[in-house]
């Protein structure tokens, strides 16, 4: 440690300059040489090109991750970060960090359900007038799980339309393991309902499809119901074809919900009993039937990350939906969590279904909402069927981003 220096005459000592006593301490040569060394590395041309890469990316990352979070629709930050990853070949590392979710909360095995096993109906009572129709009488919807708990299976009156039960859901348990998730089945009478597809804003997007892709104020009288479609077009192994116009191909053998003039609609194999006639207004394929000739195909087992969805690094047991039509010409819904494609084809057949299909699955992307005509029938109140589905109860009533269809009082 240097002492005090002294400058005085006479003193004997000799003036040392401060710039001196840095030379000499041990952290002054790389504090005098730090700006020297940078100055150095920058003017290196790599390292420029290096650095005008990376701020080129980095705009570029900004603008597209900024871009996707700002896209129209109501898709939650997490589900528009991990579609926006998919789209830019991340989807190893989604599929990685979902598998890593799944693995920390796998479903539960075992159990009893929290909540009651009928839907709530109270304000979905049949009209006080006599029936236009004779209503079909529906069998109990058998459980998978065993012994019903109260209430299981039996199906409750949703909506009607003229005093006629026009919606009827249920609720059971999906499988005699996952005793303590309950899947929700709604049965939809097509002589008194009508169907409309709808595109999204982003999938399969902008177009002339003369729909909107929302239910806005001014067409809500006599909606009775809305559902999710499927899996993204370019994902879906088929098309999405309205009025006309067509986002990818049809596929033959694709499994397709087909939308007719007349309002009915059918769930079928494209061109092996459903194909293009002047009658159809609309097709929305996915994958291939889950049920056909009333059979659960043995491919349902098979190839189930690359043939029923890149989801969980293609876990059985997550949130999955779907759609069938039954001998009687009804079209039932089926959806829930804690569903592997043969359970949810089981509940299907189940519940009468001929041939069904998959729609979307994970959370991020199915609901069911039936609607009650108070306390405004021209703005009728949405409900959730089952009320853990993430997506809000409004949903449609907004621009939404996937497809949908809407179920109208004939």
């Amino acid at each position: 440690m240097l002492g005090p220096v002294a400058s005085g005459p006479g003193s004997g000592s000799v003036d040392v300059d401060v710039a001196d006593v840095d030379q000499v301490s041990p952290a002054g040569p790389a504090a005098k040489s730090r700006p020297g060394w940078l100055r150095r590395l920058f003017a290196r041309r790599s390292v420029r090109a290096v650095l005008a890469v990376a701020a080129v990316f980095l705009g570029w990352l900004s603008w597209s991750v900024g871009s996707a979070l700002a896209a129209p629709g109501d898709d939650s930050t997490a589900a528009k970060v991990a579609e926006w990853g998919r789209d830019h070949q991340l989807g190893p590392l989604v599929t990685f960090l979902e598998s890593a979710q799944y693995k920390a909360n796998p479903p539960k095995v075992g159990g009893t359900p929290g909540m009651a096993l009928e839907p709530d109906a109270a304000a979905a009572a049949p009209e006080a007038v006599k029936p236009a129709l004779k209503p079909i009488a529906l069998p109990r919807l058998i459980t998978p799980a065993g012994t019903p708990l109260a209430g299981e299976g039996i199906w409750q009156v949703l909506g009607s339309v003229r005093g006629t039960p026009a919606l009827m859901g249920a609720y059971v348990r999906p499988d005699d393991e996952h005793t303590s998730y309950v899947a929700g089945a709604v049965s939809m009478d097509q002589r008194l309902l009508r169907f409309q597809l709808h595109p999204g804003e982003l999938d399969p997007g902008p177009d002339k499809w003369g729909v909107p892709t929302s239910i806005p104020p001014g067409s809500r009288t006599g909606l009775m119901a809305t559902f999710n479609g499927g899996f993204k077009v370019d994902e879906a192994r088929g098309a999405f074809y309205l009025n006309g116009i067509t986002k990818g191909t049809l596929a033959d053998s694709a499994a397709s919900l087909v939308f007719y003039r007349d309002g009915h609609v059918t769930v079928g194999s494209w061109n092996h009993g459903v194909s293009m006639t002047p009658q159809v207004v609309g097709v929305r394929q996915n994958l291939k039937l889950i049920v056909d000739h009333g059979q659960v195909p043995a491919g349902v087992d098979d190839n189930v990350e690359s043939g029923w969805g890149l989801t969980i690094a293609g876990k059985y047991f997550v949130w999955r939906s779907g759609a069938g039509i039954t001998a009687d010409g009804r079209l039932v819904y089926v959806y829930g969590p804690s569903l592997s494609v043969r359970t949810l084809a089981d509940l299907l057949k189940r519940a009468g279904c001929t041939s069904a299909m998959q729609l979307d699955i994970n959370p991020a992307w199915m609901s069911y909402m039936y609607y009650r005509p108070t306390p405004d029938p021209k703005n009728p109140t949405p409900v959730k069927l089952l009320p853990g589905q993430e997506r809000p109860a409004n949903r449609y009533y907004e621009p939404t981003s996937r497809d949908f269809t809407a179920v109208y009082a004939r």
